[in-house]
């Protein structure tokens, strides 16, 4: 059995064939945790676990859709060439979403600085309504007791300031930072979640030295498809095999053992 600890299975990436794709998962013995990034696909994830086996989910709000006027963007197409609307963070609907039994955890939540304001002013503006947000979730996570799934790009330092005055437990997802920054967030109690990025960072360090009871393995589908797969290839759950492959080659372990490992792992921080 293998866990991907962070799909998106209700974007519209999948709209026209999310049956097979869940299907071909299920056949494989895969656990998914569906993400959601916004109240809509939050909602989604919700509606598609509750129908599914084998399938939970997570909801929250994605550092990119926090509703401002401090900068328009439109995301690139590995990001999905969406133009994020921007919503206002609503604790009360997301709590009701979490009344489900197949919610299990609050994600994707974070800090994201890598599209930015150009101005000094309106950057700490920007900043500010990042971190006030992401508080306003980790509470919300700590008042149903459940564990976090962290979003951190170009943000370590401040992302890490907020983490480290709360007892909270999570995994950072995507992980692409140093093995010294991975270690203080295992010292937080937080698992370091890792995907295809690998086929494009040199996350070599930190994988071997990383112990293996605190790695979660994910996906993070439609985007970061293995290159095992193909380049242009859409990402799915099944292709997470590819993820536990490279770190048993890098550790120098059995497929078996990352597998094992990182499926504990997972129902240990998610409770499933």
């Amino acid at each position: 059995m293998l866990t991907d600890t962070h799909s998106h299975l209700n974007f519209k990436a999948y709209d026209v064939d999310r049956g097979e794709v869940i299907k071909r998962a299920q056949k494989e013995g895969i656990v998914c945790i569906d993400v959601g990034t916004k109240y809509e696909t939050s909602k989604r994830a919700v509606e598609l676990a509750e129908s599914s086996e084998g399938i939970f989910a997570a909801i929250g709000m994605h550092p990119i859709h926090i509703k401002t006027d401090l900068l328009k963007l439109k995301m690139d197409e590995e990001e999905g060439a969406f133009r994020p609307l921007g919503e206002e963070f609503d604790k009360e609907k997301y709590k009701k979403l979490a009344r489900s039994k197949k919610v299990v955890a609050i994600g994707e939540i974070g800090l994201d600085y890598y599209y930015k304001p150009k101005t000094t002013a309106r950057l700490e503006k920007f900043k500010e309504l990042q971190k006030k947000v992401f508080v306003e979730q980790l509470e919300l996570a700590e008042e149903l007791s459940l564990p976090v799934i962290v979003h951190c790009r170009m943000a370590f330092a401040d992302l890490y300031e907020i983490l480290k005055a709360r007892k909270l437990r999570g995994v950072i997802h995507c992980f692409t930072g140093t093995i010294e920054e991975a270690q203080q967030y295992m010292d937080l109690g937080f698992y370091i979640g890792i995907n295809g990025i690998i086929d494009k960072l040199d996350l070599k360090d930190v994988i071997i030295k990383t112990p293996l009871d605190r790695i979660l393995v994910e996906t993070d589908c439609p985007y970061l498809t293995p290159l095992a797969e193909g380049k242009d290839k859409r990402n799915e759950p099944i292709f997470v095999k590819h993820v536990v492959q490279k770190i048993a080659n890098l550790k120098g372990i059995s497929f078996d053992e990352v597998a094992l490992a990182t499926t504990k792992n997972a129902k240990k921080l998610f409770s499933i």
